[in-house]
């Protein structure tokens, strides 16, 4: 469906049933009949925790601007995790042998041959030999010298606790031992003193260390983002600029952005030298239907689309093509100089637009979600968006909000699924009478219903299922506020 206007607003409530623009260009993936179905995914900001990958990448940007360190890792070892930990599966031969090593094991062929050095056999002989008789029931053998050298023997990883082993549960949990020697240091001190703490001044002081425990919580999505003060090997800035209509920020980085995408698109894409022109990149992802608005009630960039620009060393390096919407930012498109692929600039760039929606969540209470676009289970490559959580999946039947876990099982199931499972829950926003349509004839918006009467000497009887089709995608919200051209 080309869009020639929409307002955010409407362009919100399209989003929502499943819609995406790529340029002027809007379309809905007809989900049962596509070979792979794409669902509509979105984070829940606000409630958003990094993962240990995630945490290690932005460790790995920040290690790179502060001490001009680069990453020997690969790149892709985000997805690699982001398949293991979607399809819940176990640790891969591969994985097994690499910790067998660890414990000086030599895995050949079907069987299992354990090599032993002989320096920890004769170590743990003189560790035997030395223990009292009376306390030689207690000792245990290693895992390593119960390893049979001969008979090819599995090793056990685990054994069974020995009764009074392992935490007491009728003691009080473990304190951390720098809290434990500051309260001994502040009683010390006070008893040299002579000072009698009255109970409240004992509450007090917990108190105080109460706070200190507090701080020592995980650290937030933006403290990861923020860098320490002082002098840094390289400078990153991150700028908003409005992408439509042109800000005069923009137009004056048009051609280093467009060199940056068009790198991107050669080297990472694979596309051949004449496809990425600079049209196509404005019309891909310059160009967009979307108002710009400025609510009193909103975030002071106002709404519509823009491009987040990311500069390092005063050189453009990344930029991410957003909507900022009522309820929502909505990532369109990233693309980065593939010089610096080692940096894992795309899963950064989502960090940083989960920070950029919560920041924006303070001026507009409504605007708390992330939409990371389509989410395509069938594809595994397309499965790291459900590693930013917590996320939902829209049913495609009643479009309403999934919890990703509890849609997983069902596309495991299916490619396609109905994902609510209630199954007396229907479309609420559903059309029940094409006569209330709005259309736009000859200039002027007008009901289906006086359409079809102007245009009654002739009428197209394609034009009744043409109109119910729309209705039935766009939801009556959208078919009375939007307006279908007609010709």
């Amino acid at each position: 469906m080309w869009a020639h206007v929409l307002t955010v607003e409407d362009y919100q409530d399209l989003i929502d049933r499943g819609w995406r623009r790529s340029g002027m260009y809007v379309y809905k993936p007809i989900m049962h009949k596509t070979c792979c179905p794409q669902y509509t995914i979105r984070c829940r900001a606000l409630n958003f925790q990094p993962s240990k990958s995630q945490k290690k990448k932005m460790k790995m940007l920040t290690r790179f601007l502060t001490k001009g360190e680069v990453s020997k890792e690969p790149g892709d070892d985000e997805a690699m995790e982001s398949c293991f930990e979607i399809m819940g599966g176990q640790p891969s031969p591969e994985l097994n042998k690499c910790k067998a090593t660890e414990h000086d094991l030599t895995i050949s062929g079907d069987d299992l041959d354990v090599e032993v050095p002989v320096q920890e056999i004769e170590k743990k002989k003189e560790e035997k030999e030395s223990v009292d008789k009376g306390e030689s029931s207690a000792y245990e053998p290693s895992d390593t010298t119960k390893l049979s050298t001969a008979g090819g023997a599995t090793p056990t990883p685990h054994r069974t606790p020995k009764p009074g082993e392992g935490p007491d549960t009728n003691r009080p949990p473990c304190r951390k031992a720098k809290e434990i020697r500051r309260e001994r240091k502040l009683q010390k001190t006070q008893h040299k003193a002579g000072v009698t703490v009255c109970p409240e001044a004992q509450s007090d002081a917990k108190s105080v260390l109460s706070e200190k425990s507090k701080a020592n919580q995980p650290k937030s999505l933006e403290e990861f983002l923020s860098y320490p003060a002082g002098e840094l090997k390289h400078r990153l800035e991150v700028r908003l600029v409005r992408s439509s209509p042109a800000s005069p920020e923009f137009t004056a980085t048009f051609q280093e952005s467009y060199q940056v995408y068009r790198q991107y698109q050669l080297t990472i894409h694979k596309d051949p030298p004449d496809k990425p022109s600079s049209k196509q990149f404005q019309r891909f992802l310059c160009n967009s239907p979307l108002q710009e608005e400025y609510p009193p009630d909103g975030p002071d960039c106002g709404y519509g689309s823009f491009h987040q620009q990311y500069w390092l060393d005063g050189k453009l390096l990344a930029v991410g093509v957003i909507d900022i919407l009522p309820y929502c930012v909505s990532s369109v498109y990233f693309y980065y100089d593939p010089d610096y692929s080692f940096l894992s600039l795309g899963v950064y760039s989502a960090l940083r637009e989960i920070a950029f929606t919560r920041e924006l969540h303070e001026k507009a209470a409504n605007l708390s979600y992330y939409y990371m676009g389509f989410f395509i289970y069938s594809c595994p490559k397309m499965r790291y968006k459900g590693q930013y959580k917590p996320s939902d999946l829209l049913c495609p039947e009643t479009y309403a909000w999934i919890p990703i876990e509890q849609c997983r099982p069902k596309l495991e199931h299916s490619k396609y699924s109905r994902l609510n499972s209630d199954q007396n829950t229907v479309d609420e926003n559903a059309v029940s009478d094409i006569n209330n349509v709005h259309v736009l004839y000859k200039n002027r918006a007008m009901l289906y219903s006086m359409y079809t009467y102007r245009r009654l000497a002739f009428r197209d009887s394609d034009e009744d299922e043409l109109v119910k089709e729309y209705a039935g995608l766009v939801g009556k919200t959208c078919a009375q506020k939007m307006l279908l051209y007609m010709r």
